[in-house]
């Protein structure tokens, strides 16, 4: 290394950016992606709450693994839309949108603190966020339900959304995002998953692609137009099978240019737990009475059942969950971008 070389990288080192990526996204006994991995390179972890995937016992998991490696956690709020895993738009009054954000951040907080973590920003998931980018309604259902369950919590969303602008007015901190292995069209919206080339797969180029995003803060659209992109965070998407391979060329890149990963809304010192990602903070407890448990695999505990109780349970039952009596109006057309 010369000392221009030398030069460039100690400057470059002032420089940081966030990876964020989408997390705690199993659901019961279907697994989606290797979040442990995940949290061992990304800075922010998007946690699903529930309502797109995920559900409790996921959601706790994740949250002991993020706070045991420092990685700062955000509230993937979503529609309630499990069947469509949050990519479908969903015809719902603002007031019952605001409800069910408000009912999503609220639930992961209250968990976040059992495992000594904090919630620190909104990230809207699927077909809300792209929702949210321009309908006034809906964008203002959200940051209400933000505002008015914690008002020190940021909003995570794309530059120029009109979520972001109004958050900025109700007086939300606001970052924006970039997007490591999407492509983007010329006005700066991402091309639709539908095309061919919306979601680039090669870990190389996409690592010199976010490189140029921190550095240069542009990216080349589809078209060859160089749009410019001003991010806090770029997301690196984590339900691919690349997923992990992709986020440590992203790292490995950046780190190497001299540029330093860190989460954009900070974490607190004593966030850190010694508890292991898989292992519980506190004992495992068994049911009422004694009886049976579910460990953190999942797997039944039949040795500690109450007496008089058979329980019969086989590997390869199938687990199926239902709501009765709920109706949403969906459209499985919709533009899903990110």
């Amino acid at each position: 290394m010369n000392a221009a070389d030398a030069d460039t990288v100690i400057a470059d080192s002032a420089v940081g950016i966030d990876l964020n990526s989408d997390m705690g996204e199993s659901f019961g006994r279907w697994k989606l992606g290797d979040d442990e991995a995940l949290l061992g390179v990304v800075s922010s972890a998007n946690v699903a709450c529930g309502f797109h995937a995920g559900d409790p016992s996921v959601m706790l998991r994740t949250l002991r693994c993020a706070a045991s490696r420092g990685v700062a956690v955000g509230a993937h709020v979503a529609y309630r839309d499990l069947a469509g895993f949050g990519r479908r738009y969903v015809d719902v009054a603002p007031d019952e949108l605001k409800a069910d954000v408000m009912y999503q951040i609220a639930a992961l907080e209250g968990m976040a603190r059992s495992v000594g973590a904090r919630v620190r920003y909104v990230k809207p998931h699927g077909a809300l966020y792209n929702r949210i980018v321009r309908d006034e309604s809906q964008a203002m259902a959200v940051v209400e339900a933000v505002r008015d369950v914690d008002d020190s919590l940021a909003i995570l969303t794309q530059p120029g959304a009109v979520v972001g602008r109004l958050a900025a007015q109700a007086g939300l901190n606001v970052f924006h995002e970039a997007f490591a292995d999407r492509a983007y069209n010329a006005d700066g919206t991402l091309v639709s998953r539908r095309l061919p080339g919306a979601v680039i797969a090669d870990p190389a180029l996409v690592a010199a692609r976010v490189l140029r995003m921190v550095r240069e803060h542009e990216v080349v659209a589809v078209d060859g137009t160089v749009v410019r992109l001003d991010a806090d965070s770029v997301c690196v998407h984590g339900d691919s099978p690349s997923a992990v391979a992709m986020a440590r060329a992203v790292r490995a890149r950046l780190e190497s240019e001299g540029v330093a990963v860190r989460a954009f809304a900070g974490v607190d010192a004593d966030a850190r737990v010694a508890a292991d990602c898989g292992a519980s903070a506190v004992p495992a407890a068994t049911g009422v009475h004694g009886g049976p448990r579910v460990s953190d695999s999942g797997e039944l505990d039949t040795q500690s059942g109450v007496s008089g109780l058979h329980v019969s349970v086989s590997a390869e039952s199938d687990i199926h969950a239902g709501i009765s009596g709920v109706h949403m109006s969906v459209s499985a057309e919709s533009d899903i971008r990110d």
